[in-house]
């Protein structure tokens, strides 16, 4: 049984993740602003130095062997059509910065130590396919936060090298969460086929039973049909 951390456990793949692993056996700590199922709830808000600080507290001494940080906002009408960059206020490039790239950098320097007492630690983000190379999107602020977020993660493993922790971003394109079936429905997103949840999960299953010795990067999920 593993003991895992998931961010943005309310909804979208982190809900689907928290309970898919509560169903296997493992014990899941699940942090987001709303009630989370399927979970111990932490309720928190990861975007402020209070939220990351209380996420820490309350863990405290425990033994985490895997953090999977699925928390994630984009802009306003992103995505959609309608969307114009230059209509981006300040306050709304400043927040995705705080909730995307921010905020997983100050947790998982909270919880290296609760990380580093597990015997083969794992920490996996969810970014995004917009966050890589030759594929940004018009969300600028949303895209440079991913793009970002991937930096930090090669970063942070060579700063937290001597804690061994495993660091993983799978990049994926949409996912067929309830939220995004509900958008292609409506039309407030293009008619495709997302990528369903369950290769979502399989790839954090294979990345959470590799060897101590393996260290995976990025793992970059396409849709086939889009």
């Amino acid at each position: 049984m593993k003991s895992i951390l998931i961010v943005g456990s309310s909804r979208g793949i982190g809900a689907e993740l928290a309970r898919y692993f509560s169903q296997s056996g493992d014990k899941v700590i699940g942090v987001s602003r709303s009630e989370s199922s399927h979970c111990e709830w932490i309720k928190a808000d990861i975007s402020t130095a209070e939220g990351i600080q209380d996420v820490a507290k309350k863990i405290a001494n425990k033994t985490i062997d895997a953090l999977i940080f699925s928390c994630g906002i984009w802009e306003d009408e992103g995505f959609t059509d309608t969307f114009d960059f230059r209509k981006t206020s300040y306050t709304e490039t400043y927040n995705i910065m705080l909730a995307n790239l921010v905020a997983p950098i100050e947790l998982t320097k909270a919880i290296s130590k609760n990380l580093s007492a597990a015997t083969n630690p794992r920490a996996i983000y969810l970014g995004a396919l917009s966050g890589l190379d030759h594929i940004a999107s018009i969300q600028v602020a949303y895209a440079a936060s991913k793009f970002g977020l991937r930096g930090a993660i090669q970063s942070l493993r060579k700063a937290l090298k001597a804690e061994g922790i495993g660091f993983t971003v799978i990049n994926p394109g949409n996912v067929a969460t309830e939220e995004v079936l509900m958008d292609i429905e409506q039309g407030g997103i293009k008619e495709q086929v997302p990528i369903p949840i369950s290769d979502i999960i399989l790839s954090t299953e294979m990345i959470l039973s590799l060897s101590i010795s393996v260290e995976l990067g990025d793992i970059n999920l396409m849709q086939k049909d889009n």
